[in-house]
């Protein structure tokens, strides 16, 4: 991870949250900026390298926008400072696909516009009071929401670095190892009862996260670890993309209409299997997560295997509840933010290590890697929890509700550890394969 990090203070502590929450600010910025001006020049921060994706540009000025929104209007009651680009980085009033035709701000001016952005909440952090009669101030929760919002962007932009062509800007590779634990099975088992869903402490945590409920779960086995590429090219070269048997109707609608054949920037030249990462080309790491995979190659990978996608519940069980105690915790090792001998999270490494690292990272059930290295898909829908209550607004979470999307869970290796715990939910089109998504398989017993 780039950084080493001190826990989240205390809200009694309120001198130490803030200078905390000071430091992860300007941590996130140095992030966003090394993925934007720092990286690439104007016109490729201008350009739609993807109909998928927003111009990074875009990224960058909404970052600032969300900030002043929310932590100079909202939080701190100050005037706007530049109303007129609300409707401009509005996610919700324009697609992706229609960005580069909106009134964009050019890269100098963005990058003048957060800075000032920043200045100004970093003032008024030093006079706001987080007052836990506030809610959105309470222990400090709309400066976490802003901070993940923007790390989330930062994901996202390097989904976009993938897409595009040209020359290399990242790393060939890195010497960071991982360190290897000893994979003594293939499954885990996770026996009956309830457990405990979601989370009603963490006053980081975000709406969709809450409110913490009772779920009774049959007893499943669940993959100790993801499946790796040399499972799912095996699962490629069994013929599995032309058998409409494993696939369910809309996912081989999906297959026939898209006309894949295996995961996205894989290709075969002569008998080796190849894949672009960052604009290199490299021979395809067998025992790396599978990546890259969208919800419906997932399920068909699964049915494949004779086994099915584990239920959110169940991923969240493996991945946090202790039965011997019965506990949860926000990470599977416990309580601790995570370090370099958990997970592989935050942009350390531009890939995800091998299936079978992290001993230390290990859930309660045995399960490795539920944190970090690839979002795993889920067979389950996303949709409120009982007694969920939309909070800040309803275009966070509510909004997605029940329209198809499908939950992704444990974060990958681009996640920042900020926007990244057991209860996280993440979601998306069953279609989506330009994110750093992958998937373990599950079976009842």
């Amino acid at each position: 991870m780039p950084d080493a990090r001190p826990g989240r203070p205390s809200a009694h502590d309120a001198d130490a949250l803030k200078q905390y929450v000071a430091d992860e600010l300007e941590r996130s910025r140095r992030r966003s900026l090394d993925l934007t001006t720092g990286t690439l020049d104007d016109g490729e921060l201008l350009a739609q390298h993807s109909r998928l994706m927003s111009p990074l540009v875009w990224d960058l000025a909404h970052i600032g926008n969300y900030e002043e929104q929310w932590l100079l209007r909202e939080a701190a009651g100050g005037a706007a400072l530049r109303p007129e680009l609300d409707d401009v980085y509005d996610a919700f009033e324009h697609p992706r696909a229609t960005r580069p035709t909106l009134p964009l701000l050019k890269p100098g001016e963005a990058g003048d516009y957060i800075g000032q952005v920043r200045r100004r909440v970093l003032d008024a952090l030093d006079a706001l009071t987080l007052d836990p009669g506030r809610e959105l101030l309470d222990a400090g929760f709309v400066f976490g929401m802003v901070l993940q919002h923007e790390h989330q962007h930062d994901e996202t932009m390097l989904a976009t670095h993938q897409l595009r062509r040209g020359d290399p800007v990242f790393p060939a590779t890195d010497d960071l190892p991982a360190p290897a634990a000893l994979v003594r099975s293939a499954e885990v088992r996770v026996p009956a009862g309830p457990f405990t869903m979601g989370t009603s402490t963490d006053s980081w945590s975000l709406d969709n996260e809450r409110p913490a409920h009772q779920v009774d779960v049959a007893s499943y086995a669940i993959d100790t670890v993801p499946v790796s590429n040399a499972a799912y090219r095996a699962f490629v070269e069994a013929g599995g993309y032309d058998d409409e048997r494993l696939w369910s109707p809309a996912g081989w609608r999906w297959r026939c209409e898209s006309g894949k054949r295996a995961p996205a920037f894989w290709f075969r030249e002569g008998g080796t299997w190849l894949r672009r990462r960052f604009a290199r080309v490299e021979p395809l790491p067998d025992d790396e997560p599978v990546q890259h995979v969208c919800w419906f190659e997932a399920d068909a990978y699964a049915r494949w295997a004779g086994r099915r996608l584990p239920t959110e519940a169940e991923w969240e069980k493996a991945a946090s509840w202790d039965p011997a105690t019965g506990t949860k915790t926000r990470y599977p090792w416990g309580e601790d933010d995570p370090t370099e001998e958990h997970a592989n999270l935050g942009q350390s490494r531009y890939h995800p290590v091998a299936s079978g690292s992290f001993p230390a990272g290990a859930s309660p059930s045995g399960a490795l890697q539920m944190i970090g290295d690839v979002w795993e898909w889920t067979g389950s829908d996303f949709t409120g929890y009982p007694g969920f209550r939309s909070f800040p607004y309803r275009e966070y979470s509510e909004v997605f509700f029940d329209q198809g999307y499908k939950v992704l869970r444990g974060g990958c290796w681009a996640t920042d550890p900020l926007a990244c715990r057991t209860t996280f939910r993440n979601w998306d089109h069953p279609i989506r394969r330009q994110i750093f998504s992958g998937f373990r398989t599950a079976r009842g017993v």
